[in-house]
C-alpha cells in the first residue's frame, strides 16, 4: 500500500517548468523597463530641443520663440505622463508604503516645478536678458527632473531612473555652458541622442539575458 501523500509524488518538469515560467513573467510585469524611459525621453528631447534650436536660430534674440517653447512644454508633459504611467502600471498591486511615496512624489514634482516658475519670473521681473533667462529656466528644470529622477532610482532601485537622472543634469550643464541657440542643439543631440543610444544598449542587454 502507497503511504505516501499525492503532495510527495515528483514534480512532472513540464509543470516546473510551467512554474518557473509564471513566475517570471510575473517579475517580468513589475520590471521597469529601461527601454521606454531611455527611448521615450530620447525622442523627445531630440525633437523638443531641435524645434527650439531651429526657432532660436532664426530670432533676433537667440532665444526661441514662444510658439517653441510650448510646443517644448507639450512634449516634456507627454514625457511625464508616459513615465509615471509605466512607473503605475509595472507597481501595480504593491503593497506597503508605495503608495504614499507615489503620492509623495507627485507633490514633489509639483512643488519643484512651482518653485522652478517662480524663479525664473524673479529673474524677469530683475530685468536678466532674453538668454539669461533662457539658461537659467532649462537649467533650472533640468535639475529639478535629473534629481528627481535620481532619488526616485536610489529609493526604488530602478537602475535606469537613476543613470537618467544623471544625463539629464550632464547634459543641462554642458548646455549652460555653450550658451544660447547652441545649448538647445547641445540638449538635443547629446541629451536626446543619448538617451537614444541609452535605449538601444538596455535592449541588447535584454536580449542577451
Amino acid at each position: 500500500m502507497d503511504t505516501h501523500e499525492p503532495d510527495d509524488a515528483p514534480l512532472d518538469p513540464a509543470e516546473g517548468l510551467a512554474i518557473v515560467a509564471a513566475q517570471r513573467r510575473r517579475v517580468q510585469d513589475t520590471d521597469i523597463d529601461d527601454r521606454v524611459l531611455f527611448g521615450t525621453w530620447g525622442v523627445l528631447w531630440l525633437v523638443g530641443y531641435a524645434i527650439q534650436w531651429w526657432s532660436a536660430e532664426r530670432s533676433p534674440t537667440g532665444t526661441s520663440t514662444a510658439p517653441a517653447g510650448l510646443a517644448f512644454g507639450l512634449l516634456m508633459v507627454v514625457g511625464l505622463v508616459v513615465t509615471l504611467t509605466h512607473i503605475g502600471r509595472r507597481s501595480r498591486g504593491l503593497r506597503g508604503t508605495s503608495r504614499s511615496v507615489g503620492t509623495m512624489f507627485g507633490l514633489t514634482w509639483l512643488a519643484g516645478f512651482t518653485a522652478q516658475g517662480l524663479i525664473v519670473a524673479g529673474v524677469v521681473r530683475a530685468g536678466a536678458s532674453p538668454e539669461v533667462i533662457a539658461l537659467v529656466a532649462n537649467s533650472l528644470a533640468c535639475l529639478v527632473v535629473g534629481l528627481l529622477y535620481m532619488v526616485c532610482g536610489a529609493v526604488w532601485q530602478i537602475r535606469a531612473m537613476y543613470v537618467l537622472g544623471v544625463w539629464v543634469i550632464a547634459a543641462a550643464a554642458a548646455a549652460s555652458l555653450a550658451g544660447t541657440p547652441g545649448g538647445y542643439l547641445v540638449m538635443s543631440l547629446a541629451g536626446g541622442g543619448g538617451m537614444l543610444l541609452g535605449a538601444v544598449v538596455a535592449h541588447v542587454t535584454r536580449r542577451r539575458s
